[in-house]
């Protein structure tokens, strides 16, 4: 019979506490995350330290949500072990942020294991992704469209997050809860296939895939570890090869011919190095921006996303910010409001182009605000199924990145509510109840000085 401990020592001393260290284990409920909360106080105990139980509720299943938090507190009771807990209105959080609910369900989730392991004087976070949950990162990542970062899947650690169970499979964690009498709730949706895209992958697809070769989860795996360190390796040798930068207000440079003479593998990590000298971060940047840069003639430039343009001249290419986007601003009514490169009017009637919304109250009509959309904020437009992100809908319009990030999007209490030339979200659509028009012209140098 395995021990307590066996699968732990399959992870690297870096994924594991300590001698007299405190974990915190994030613990859902479900099958993995009570084998490793079971494993870590084992692990932890012989070595004169403690692990905290972590629970988050997202609210976003009722009363089964509540069931597995009570079942949680209960085992931890049994057990002997710490816990805290924490509750998140996810839904509510993703529509104030414009996030997919996974996305705001990851974000709510990880701020409260970072608070919770600081305030426990926890050293390591620790999660229970296995090897089978990697496999199906790198086959996600692989058919949505990913170079070597995302064929390497989950890192075994990130700051303080660890994942001590990469190496081991789902097979292997059922005999471990079998052998020990571990408890745990099973999640109804995980059984679901049109849950989500993972949950395909994992109730139809990897099962085929194991017909094939049993060994399907190990090999991507390992795969991915190899992948992993040639992105590692890569990384640094970019880092190494970083000289020559030039850096002003709002700009940064680098030889030409440094980046043309480079080896392939290096060039695109070398304009993502550019990009955070720049301090505009890379999440909008993929390898047709990337493409792109490299593509520029000599004296001629092009607009990138976040208000960046890249130019090639004297010997050298050239980063440059824009200026700052336009911050958020209150529609007052009657008040004509100049906000970026349009002028906004909060009217009771139509008059002109504009949007028309439906608000919930007459109330709300001093709640409205104009601010950019990000990216990934979402809109629901009629016929359509299903969200979208801005992103998608200005690719699908033709509307160019230097563009989208100045459109004006209108928010009604702090939700997303339409954005210029895209529509207005079928929740604020104006049928019946109280409606406002918000008359939008393009700011020209006549309306701009009109009174």
């Amino acid at each position: 019979m395995m021990t307590r401990t066996d699968l732990l020592e399959q992870a690297p001393a870096y994924c594991l506490p300590g001698s007299g260290e405190r974990a915190l284990c994030a613990v859902s409920g479900g099958l993995d995350s009570m084998c490793l909360l079971h494993m870590l106080n084992a692990w932890c105990a012989e070595r004169g330290g403690q692990v905290v139980a972590a629970h988050f509720n997202h609210c976003l299943r009722g009363e089964a949500a509540d069931r597995d938090e009570s079942f949680v507190r209960e085992t931890c009771k049994t057990w002997g072990i710490p816990l805290t807990v924490g509750r998140g209105e996810v839904r509510d959080f993703a529509k104030q942020e414009g996030l997919s609910v996974e996305e705001a369900a990851r974000t709510l989730r990880y701020a409260f294991l970072t608070k919770a392991a600081e305030a426990e004087g926890c050293s390591l976070v620790c999660t229970a992704h296995h090897a089978d949950d990697n496999a199906e990162t790198v086959l996600l990542n692989l058919i949505r469209g990913t170079g070597l970062k995302g064929l390497g899947g989950m890192e075994r650690r990130r700051g303080i997050l660890c994942r001590p169970l990469l190496d081991v499979t789902r097979a292997e964690l059922r005999e471990y809860a079998t052998a020990w009498s571990v408890p745990h709730m099973e999640d109804e949706t995980n059984a679901d296939p049109d849950a989500a895209s993972r949950n395909f992958l994992r109730i139809q697809v990897m099962p085929l895939l194991r017909e094939l070769n049993p060994k399907t989860a190990e090999h991507i795996n390992r795969a991915a570890a190899w992948a992993r360190e040639a992105d590692h390796y890569l990384d640094e040798q970019a880092r190494r090869t970083f000289v020559g930068l030039g850096t002003g207000p709002g700009w940064v440079s680098f030889p030409w011919e440094d980046l043309r003479l480079a080896p392939q593998p290096l060039r695109p990590r070398l304009l993502l190095l550019l990009l955070d000298q720049l301090g505009i971060g890379r999440k909008d940047f993929g390898a047709v921006h990337l493409d792109a840069i490299f593509s520029l003639q000599n004296e001629c430039s092009i607009d990138l996303p976040g208000g960046v343009t890249a130019r090639r001249e004297r010997g050298r290419l050239f980063l440059t910010r824009w200026k700052a986007l336009p911050g958020i601003a209150a529609l007052e009514w009657g008040v004509p409001l100049t906000w970026g490169g349009y002028r906004l009017t909060l009217l009771d009637r139509r008059e002109g182009e504009g949007l028309s919304l439906r608000l919930p109250s007459p109330e709300e009509r001093g709640r409205l605000t104009v601010a950019p959309a990000p990216p990934g904020a979402r809109l629901t437009l009629p016929g359509a199924r299903g969200s979208r992100s801005v992103k998608r809908l200005c690719l699908d319009q033709g509307i160019g990145l230097e563009e989208r990030d100045r459109l004006p999007a209108v928010y009604a209490d702090g939700r997303l509510a339409a954005v210029w030339r895209l529509g207005v979200d079928t929740e604020f659509l104006p049928e019946g109840g109280p409606c406002r028009f918000i008359q939008i012209q393009k700011k020209t140098e006549e309306n701009d000085h009109e009174k």
